[in-house]
């Protein structure tokens, strides 16, 4: 039988913001938003609690309204459109199941006003209880089911009138760790499945780089970057983007004199590092390296590169974390595999790194 979710999608660009602002009174909650959602993605809105991505999200699900700005779906603009107009579906963190109805009834209330027959309801539900492994928990009230089981409910009952986007916010909050990594790759296999377009809200680094195509990072109300994970990770365009997507240290210092090129010095309290620079940085500016630990290569006092003297070792499993005490007082972090060399508290190190590892930034 064919998927009954598939069937007769659009293959266009789903939706797209320009300049979208929205203020609550003197405080602006999302500021300058533009970003276009390619069909078939899925993109993570990532960001701290209070950045607006929740509120993003609202507003292309039409709970709120735009104080300035565009919001378009499918090239038709949606200013005026109410929420259960628009080709988008929202499903809350709290899940909002209704306590005194079956699961069937929970996913069959998103059907209403569809206009479709008892028999092709009917068919619709349990192609989706098919769809999110919940065959044979029909006749279930949301109290007999686990938390990963409602959270299920609550994705059938979203996906029910085939949205065009499907708008999640924290869908995985409610979950323990264990189930919330095992839902994550669930809730991916689905939506590449469906290949409907997902944009899901996080404050997770790690949720959003599991999951997503591209993640858009967050902060005081804009849209910091936009990319795939290894980009946001390995070019960063900020130090805020840089801190939020895994440990990094960041080294103040001044950009050098010599010639633009895919590297340059940066003078630190370190002494001279080479390192990545964008063309839009020029000699004298203050800026910060940004540098992953595990870029940082250790070698014994009589090798090459900064030298300093190990203070903390923790093993962390997969991995050895160490602090390092830098001639300058600077503390900087270093990790690696076990089973390598043995660099105890106390043992004099140098610190080396490829210039391609470590990233200049605006400070």
């Amino acid at each position: 039988m064919a998927d009954p979710l598939r069937a007769g999608a659009p293959e266009t660009q789903p939706l797209r913001l320009a300049n979208v602002t929205k203020r609550f009174g003197t405080h602006t909650a999302v500021e300058d938003v533009s970003l276009d959602l390619r069909s078939g993605e899925f993109l993570c809105l990532l960001g701290p609690s209070g950045c607006g991505k929740s509120t993003l999200l609202r507003l292309i699900a039409g709970f709120e309204t735009p104080t300035s700005g565009s919001i378009g779906l499918d090239g038709r603009d949606l200013a005026g459109l109410p929420p259960h107009r628009r080709p988008v579906n929202m499903m809350f963190q709290s899940y909002a199941l209704f306590p005194h109805m079956s699961v069937a009834r929970n996913i069959a209330y998103g059907l209403k006003g569809l206009g479709l027959s008892r028999a092709a309801t009917a068919e619709r539900v349990e192609g989706l209880l098919r769809l999110v492994r919940l065959d044979g928990f029909a006749d279930r009230r949301p109290d007999r089911l686990s938390g990963g089981q409602r959270q299920r409910v609550a994705l059938a009952r979203a996906l029910a009138r085939e949205p065009r986007v499907l708008l999640l916010d924290e869908p995985l909050g409610a979950l323990d760790r264990s189930l919330r990594e095992e839902t994550q790759a669930e809730l991916r296999a689905l939506q590449r499945r469906l290949a409907t377009s997902f944009v899901v809200v996080t404050h997770d680094p790690s949720e959003a780089m599991t999951m997503a195509d591209r993640i858009g990072v967050m902060d005081r109300g804009r849209l910091m970057q936009v990319g795939a994970a290894a980009e946001l990770y390995e070019r960063p365009a900020n130090r805020f983007v840089a801190g939020l997507l895994g440990d990094v240290n960041l080294i103040e210092g001044r950009l050098g004199a010599d010639a633009a090129g895919p590297t340059r010095t940066v003078e630190t309290g370190l002494g001279p590092i080479r390192a990545s620079a964008g063309a839009a940085l020029g000699p004298g500016d203050a800026v910060v390296v940004a540098l992953r630990p595990e870029r940082i290569r250790l070698a014994d006092e009589s090798g090459e590169g900064l030298a300093g003297r190990v203070i903390e070792v923790t093993f962390l499993g997969d991995r050895i974390r160490r602090l390092i005490r830098m001639e300058d007082g600077t503390v900087l972090r270093a990790s690696g595999p076990g089973g390598g060399p043995d660099w105890p508290v106390g043992a004099d190190v140098r610190l080396g790194f490829a210039p391609a590892s470590a990233v200049v930034l605006p400070a």
